[in-house]
Parts: C-alpha cells; structure tokens; sequence
C-alpha cells in the first residue's frame, strides 16, 4: 500500500483534476435532471392526452434502457449518424441528465397527486391563475415530499459516474485505476475510491437533509434535533407526507 500511496500523493494534481470531472458529472447531470424532472412532471400530471403520452414514451424508453447502452450510444453511435463527435463530459451529462430526469419525474407527478385536493380547490376558488396557484399552494406542499427521493436519486448518480470510464473520461476512477495499473496495488486503490466516494455522498446527504428541514421550516413544520445526521425511516417519511398537506 505504501507504494500506491507515495504515488498517489505526488500526483495529486492529476487526482483533484479527477475529482473535478466527477463533481462536475454529478452537478450539471442533476441541473439538467431536476429540469426534466420538472417539465416531464407537469406534463404527465395535468397535460392534455398528447402531453402525457409523450412524457409517458420519454420516461418508459429511459427507465427501461440501460444507462451503460445510452452512454456507449451517445459517445460512439451518435457521431455516426450526425457527425459531430462529442466530449465523454457531455456524453455522461446528457446521459444521466436524460436517466435521472425519467425517474424524476415520477418523484414530481407523486408529490403532486399526494397534495390534497382541497388544497386544488381552495387556490382555484381563490381565483389564482395556474401559474400562481402552483407556485403559491402547491409546489411549497409537494416540494419537501420530493426530497428524499431526490437525495437517493442524487446519491445514485453520484455513484453512477465511474461509468464516464468507460467512455475515456478522466474523472476520479479513472485517474485512481491508472495508479492502480502503475504501482499494482489493487487494494489500496480500491479502499481509496470507496473511502472517497463515501465521504462525497455523505456531504451530499446533509446538503439535502439541510434543503428538506428548509423546506419543512417553511410550511410551518419542526424538525427534530440533530435532523442533519438522522436516518428516515418508512414512518418518518410517512409522516412528512401527510403533514406536508397540512393534514395530520
């Protein structure tokens, strides 16, 4: 292990150079993610019959193949047919923007059918406009219901990225797996990639344990002590559920 490490430590450069692709794959494949989420999400809950049937056809077709074919198709296939070669970056960002934005968008249609429907009325007898009436009534209920389900979608892409090696991307794994094929030190490289990886998922964890005790602050709703390190449990979020309508 020593040997990978010495090496290790003398290429940090190369290691935080890695990381950066990794962080930056995780980040903009969930920017582009939540928006599709958003916009598949709206279509399927309230659109007319042609809306849904095209968020429906987007969504199955992206649930139903496999991530791993997608990035190869983006990356190798694509260029092919339209002869523009793409950066393995965008590939992997559009890729898991696309994936992600499928499931996603289930999360949103979910939260939104889970607010009550006197909530509906009450903003429509309201005389709010559409717009108003989500952004002013609903969105504020569905939204903290939307964030576990988000922060393990986010940890999946987070640990969905290692698949940009495939495609020749110098993120984290690749750069590890290039130490590992130099000094031959298998276990070390590995432990190394799992500890990493962990402590990258665990601080996204609490950034979004943080946005959901927001969101709860913000319909009114307290937090228990210490809500940055808990762990939900199915009544837990049973009980945001519920309370996230203001009905108990």
């Amino acid at each position: 292990m020593g040997d990978f490490y010495s090496y290790f430590l003398g290429h940090l450069p190369q290691v935080w150079s890695g990381l950066g692709v990794t962080v930056a794959a995780t980040a903009l494949g969930a920017a582009v993610a939540l928006v599709l989420a958003f916009v598949l999400g709206f279509m399927a809950h309230g659109g007319p019959v042609l809306v849904r049937g095209v968020s429906r056809v987007f969504v199955e077709f992206f649930r139903g193949t496999s991530l791993y074919v997608q990035l190869f198709w983006l990356y190798y296939a694509l260029p092919l047919v339209t002869g523009y070669e793409l950066s393995p970056l965008f590939c992997g960002v559009v890729a898991f923007g696309m994936n992600f934005g499928a499931y996603g968008s289930e999360v949103v249609r979910g939260a939104l059918n889970a607010v009550p429907k006197a909530q509906w009325e009450a903003a429509v007898a309201l005389n709010m406009t559409p717009v108003t009436r989500m952004r002013r009534v609903i969105l504020p209920q569905a939204w903290p219901q939307m964030i576990p389900p988000f922060t393990n979608q986010l940890i999946q892409l987070l640990k969905c990225t290692p698949l940009l090696w495939l495609i020749s991307a110098a993120d984290l794994t690749t750069v590890v797996q290039q130490m590992r094929d130099r000094t031959g030190e298998s276990t070390a490289a590995y432990l190394t990639l799992l500890v990493i990886y962990f402590v990258l998922a665990y601080a996204l964890t609490l950034v979004m344990n943080a946005l959901e005790r927001h969101a709860q602050a913000r319909l009114g709703q307290r937090a228990a002590a210490g809500g940055l390190l808990r762990f939900r449990s199915a009544a837990g979020v049973e009980k945001t559920g519920l309370t996230a309508g203001g009905v108990r």
